[in-house]
């Protein structure tokens, strides 16, 4: 059995500007064990995004290999990748992105209705969420009736309500002042051990990062852990 949850082989990304072709992403090699909370960080920048969006599936590479388990997720079709992510990837970004139309719970409910789970079931597992977040009297508010604090839980909430095998957190404190990045930061950490999810968030954030179980930080496109 693979005791890697991530494994990462010679990754490659370039991208285009108006001065020719700038080398994010030069070769990185990683390794993230299952249920491990593992830390990226850099200067603003430095790739830390992209990085993670290539563990994620987001983006392809130009050279080089992503196993997630013992998929290599780059030999499937983007949309059997979409499929993938949608059933095993759960996401937290720096701006929560709640779909202003729908409720709190509706938002939180999405991923499973997206998966064509039954309505009720889906309705009663987003609620559970929103309980271990500490939302359940916020269940029919809009997101322009929420403060950003309580926006972002009700991301990590929809993050986590497919119990996913992987979360890939993206300066998921980044838009918070510090009272709310620690109460976030807690209840993420909490929920991912709880599930024995694998977490793999980016941050600039030294203080942040001396939480994880490892870090590693990426510099000149090169990744060095620590």
């Amino acid at each position: 059995m693979n005791k890697f949850a991530i494994s990462v082989r010679d990754l490659h990304k370039s991208y285009k500007s108006g001065e020719g072709e700038f080398e994010v992403l030069k070769g990185v090699d990683l390794e993230v064990k299952k249920g491990e909370f593992f830390v990226v960080t850099g200067v603003s920048g430095s790739g830390k995004s992209t990085l993670l969006n290539l563990l994620s599936g987001l983006d392809r590479p130009d050279k080089g290999q992503v196993f997630l388990n013992d998929q290599d997720i780059f030999t499937l079709q983007d949309r059997d990748l979409v499929k993938f992510r949608r059933n095993r990837i759960g996401f937290v970004f720096q701006f929560h992105h709640l779909l202003p139309e729908f409720t709190t719970l509706e938002n939180v409910m999405m991923p499973l209705l997206i998966n064509r789970l039954n309505y009720k079931k889906a309705e009663g597992i987003g609620k559970l969420y929103l309980r271990k977040v500490g939302l359940e009297e916020r269940i029919h508010h809009r997101s322009d009736q929420l403060s950003c604090g309580e926006s972002q839980r009700v991301a990590v909430a929809r993050a986590l309500v497919n119990t996913p095998e992987y979360i890939f957190a993206d300066e998921p404190t980044g838009n918070l002042d510090s009272e709310n990045s620690e109460e976030v930061i807690n209840l993420l950490e909490r929920l991912v051990r709880e599930n024995k999810t694998t977490l793999v968030l980016v941050t600039h954030d030294e203080d942040l990062a001396k939480r994880a179980d490892r870090v590693a930080k990426l510099v000149n496109g090169e990744l060095t852990v620590y």
